[in-house]
């Protein structure tokens, strides 16, 4: 008769069994740790996070994470250390709102024009970017404020279109509102001018004819498909569809909070909304060879090429600044491939200025499409950082006696700034290297970026800062 195993033979399988069990476990262990750098415990860090009881505590984690990130490699490489960046429940609307779930396909869609891949996922300081009021009844009251960071250059754009919904939309039997006007809004009209700016830009993208609005479900609408990196926000979209601008202005109002609470992804939503206003499919066609995708990586972070600034201020993602489209290279030979630039003026436009790119003689010539826009507001390009100078005279652009002796406002988005700085811009005179030619050096070393900028459009202007420290 058989005898079974004694207990020494059991107990030695047992041992057995738990070493390979080990290796197992190190071996799983260290696929992890060569994809992601290893980091102390945090709450925030699991595969499939669970929404903590209060609000307060993950910010915490999520302050924890951001911390011990800060040595770790940057956030544009391929093996990046993501962040859950929770949606409080509120701001979170119900699968009962109705819309269409994101689809599997639509969301790897969205990660390649934003990305160029589908590994990519923002970052923490895109994923806490929303658009954050100044005070009511203030000085600023009219502005956003906005970070440093990649995300800065939506929110200025958009607040160039709240400025042309609050100066020149509000109101239609007189030219303009003052800009002491622009100190009397309450969180109403800011609430209102923000819609309007976010409905206005999709609608633009949609060639007029349509929008979508992307908001975020509690759950996830998508089932991520292989050889894609979740990041627990885009598979929860919700897609809602438009044709008709007021609707569309009236659907943003009415979830306004989705856009300007704190944790409610606000840039983000905003961007994929645009995106797929235009659709994938037009996008491809608005870019080139050169360009294939909106974002790019700069000193760690993801950063917004010209051709998602163009599809921002004309609804076409337009790589280039120079007007219409590119068919020969400076020397006269047909180019490969047509490079695309600006069809048409816009509400609002663009000047841009580099020191670096002066330096190395390759700042971008500016078309007229985007420097004469419909409205006296520009986005200005300065160093890599993004503001804006506006007039609430429609007729500036208009009428060229005008354009002899007046005042640009400028605002920078940063919260340092506490009031809008009034420049005086004389194109009349051309004096403004003779008074200070017994500085050394070359004009753009020697006068204020934001001057330097402002020439682009007005060459030779003299500008006096009214008291007003200059700075950038």
């Amino acid at each position: 008769m058989a005898q079974g195993p004694d207990n020494t033979e059991i107990h030695k399988r047992k041992d057995d069994s738990s070493e390979v069990e080990e290796i197992l476990r190190q071996l799983a262990d260290l696929q992890r740790r060569r994809a992601l750098p290893v980091l102390p415990f945090c709450p925030c860090s699991s595969s499939s996070p669970q929404r903590p009881p209060e609000r307060h505590k993950e910010e915490d984690a999520e302050d924890v994470c951001r911390s011990a990130s800060a040595s770790k490699p940057s956030c544009g490489q391929a093996h990046q250390l993501t962040v859950p960046h929770y949606i409080p429940r509120g701001l979170a609307v119900p699968l009962s709102l109705g819309g269409e779930p994101v689809s599997p396909e639509l969301a790897v869609n969205l990660r390649k024009i934003l990305f160029g891949n589908v590994f990519h996922v923002f970052n923490y300081e895109w994923k806490k970017s929303f658009f954050k009021f100044r005070e009511p009844y203030s000085v600023l009251s009219y502005a956003l404020e906005a970070e440093r960071g990649g995300a800065r250059a939506v929110q200025m754009v958009v607040q160039a279109n709240m400025l042309k919904y609050l100066l020149f939309s509000r109101k239609t039997d007189s030219d303009c509102y003052s800009v002491q006007s622009l100190e009397e809004v309450d969180e109403k009209e800011q609430e209102q001018a923000l819609a309007a700016a976010l409905a206005g830009i999709m609608w633009s993208a949609g060639d007029e004819e349509a929008a979508t609005v992307a908001l975020v479900t509690s759950e996830c609408c998508s089932t991520p498909l292989l050889d894609y990196k979740p990041d627990n926000f885009t598979e929860k979209l919700q897609l809602f569809h438009f044709v008709k601008r007021e609707d569309t202005q009236k659907f943003i109002y009415d979830h306004i909070q989705c856009f300007k609470e704190e944790g409610s992804h606000g840039v983000i939503l905003f961007l994929y909304g645009l995106i797929l206003s235009r659709t994938i499919d037009r996008l491809k066609k608005d870019l080139d060879k050169t360009t294939t995708h909106l974002l790019q990586q700069s000193l760690g972070n993801f950063v917004c090429r010209q051709a998602l600034l163009n599809l921002l201020l004309t609804g076409r993602a337009n790589p280039n600044v120079f007007n219409g489209t590119l068919l020969y290279d400076e020397n006269g030979d047909r180019l490969e491939h047509p490079l695309h630039g600006v069809l048409a003026r816009s509400d609002v436009g663009y000047l841009h200025w580099s020191r670096e790119q002066v330096q190395q003689g390759k700042l971008p010539v500016v078309g007229s499409m985007l420097k004469t826009p419909k409205l006296p507001i520009w986005l200005c390009s300065i160093n890599d950082t993004y503001s804006v100078i506006f007039s609430p005279h429609r007729s500036l652009l208009s009428d060229w006696k005008m354009e002899h002796l007046f005042h640009l406002y400028f605002y920078n988005g940063q919260s340092a700034q506490t009031s809008t700085a009034m420049l005086t811009i004389d194109t009349h005179s051309h004096h403004w290297e003779v008074e200070k030619g017994d500085v050394q050096g070359d004009p753009e070393k020697r006068f204020p970026s934001v001057e330097m900028t402002i020439r682009t459009k007005w060459e030779g202007a003299a500008i006096d800062w009214n008291g007003t420290v200059p700075f950038f």
